[in-house]
């Protein structure tokens, strides 16, 4: 075998999202023949990436019939996340992609979904973090189990910066970790907006694959102090099936869309899709109750014709998890760790397709 015959064979392997095959996207490293072995590296647009033993096996079938039928085929995987930003990186040098979580309104659990989505991309091997913007509600500290827990600081010349705490494998900063929990934060809009954007330049984040940002609900000033202050590259909107919140979920689908503001939207998620009852200490997850309606969620995705990441559950173990520090992702709850991971991998799916096939991210200037 010769490694021309492989990379001929392999030019037939079809990256599924990106629509080209892998020699052609340069996914393909490494090769090395002896006799009927051959070994060599794929490349994956992420560490997270969910389509891994798809491409795997489509590598194994082509130089079999390609190549060699008697062939022993060593495939190893590593990972470039894809990313496009091309700004000057003035701001979040080592972040490759910034995900805006986002609602119309409170109460749909979007501070659940952002907290599971960041630790989902974690357990596929990425670097995450996850800053909490929602500055009058913050939640982070109670679902991480990091409540009373203060960041470190350190001294770059005349400036002080913010060393994010970590758990659960992945970097956390929120306002909550800075004032005390039983304060209220009263602040007028110019005041949440600097601290915003503190979270952003004082705070060391370091090399990450996925910065997530749990949005306050609605739109508003942080929203766009946010994509004013770094390039965004895309936000996932949350929704529960009721019209009420569908209602809501459009205007957020909206403000991203406005000519003079252009954030992609990676997608939407539905959460507490359906209610799974408790019985015996177990879920029975054949046992739905569509109590907010039934795929609201869905058919919004398809109104405005952008992708739909999945539908949510809603469970007791969630809130329990969350109101115990113990987020559903690390918890032993399979069916609430299926959920969030087959959203994650959309998620991640979509967030490839949105660097491969639409312009490049850039800070948003709103000229008033």
């Amino acid at each position: 075998m010769k490694e021309s015959d492989i990379l001929k064979a392999l030019g037939n392997v079809i990256e599924p999202d990106l629509g080209k095959d892998l020699v052609t996207l340069n996914m393909i490293k490494d090769i090395v023949t002896e006799g009927d072995n051959v070994s060599f590296t794929v490349v994956l647009t992420t560490p997270a990436c969910p389509l891994k033993d798809m491409i795997k096996n489509a590598c194994i079938n082509a130089v079999h019939l390609l190549v060699n039928k008697n062939a022993q085929v060593d495939i190893k995987f590593t990972a470039n996340t894809n990313s496009n930003r091309k700004d000057n990186k003035a701001v979040l040098p080592g972040v490759r992609n910034i995900i805006a979580v986002v609602s119309g309104k409170g109460g749909v659990g979007k501070s659940t979904v952002a907290a599971n989505l960041a630790l989902a991309l974690a357990e596929g091997g990425a670097a995450v973090g996850l800053m909490d913007a929602d500055i009058y509600g913050p939640s982070v500290p109670m679902m991480f189990g990091v409540r009373g827990e203060r960041p470190l600081m350190k001294k770059e010349g005349e400036k002080g910066i913010i060393i994010p705490l970590e758990k659960f494998g992945i970097k956390l900063m929120s306002i909550g970790s800075l004032v005390d929990e039983k304060q209220a934060i009263v602040w007028r809009g110019p005041m949440a907006s600097s601290a915003i954007r503190q979270f952003v330049t004082d705070v060391e984040w370091g090399d990450l694959d996925y910065l997530v940002i749990d949005m306050p609900p609605g739109t508003g000033d942080i929203h766009l102090t946010l994509v004013q202050t770094v390039p965004v590259t895309g936000a996932v909107v949350v929704t529960t099936p009721q019209p009420v919140a569908l209602a809501d979920a459009k205007k957020a689908i909206a403000m991203f869309g406005q000519a003079q503001i252009k954030v992609p939207i990676i997608g939407l998620v539905e959460n507490m899709s359906w209610f799974i009852p408790p019985t015996g200490g177990t879920e029975l997850p054949e046992n739905k109750y569509y109590i907010f309606g039934k795929e609201g969620g869905k058919r919004l995705a398809e109104e405005f014709d952008i992708p739909f990441l999945g539908q949510i559950p809603l469970v007791q173990g969630i809130r329990e998890g969350g109101d115990m520090g113990i987020p559903a992702m690390v918890s032993d709850d399979d069916i609430t760790r299926k959920a969030f991971s087959n959203f994650a991998g959309n998620t991640v799916r979509s967030i490839a397709m949105r660097n491969a096939n639409i312009e490049a991210t850039k800070i948003v200037e709103i000229v008033v």
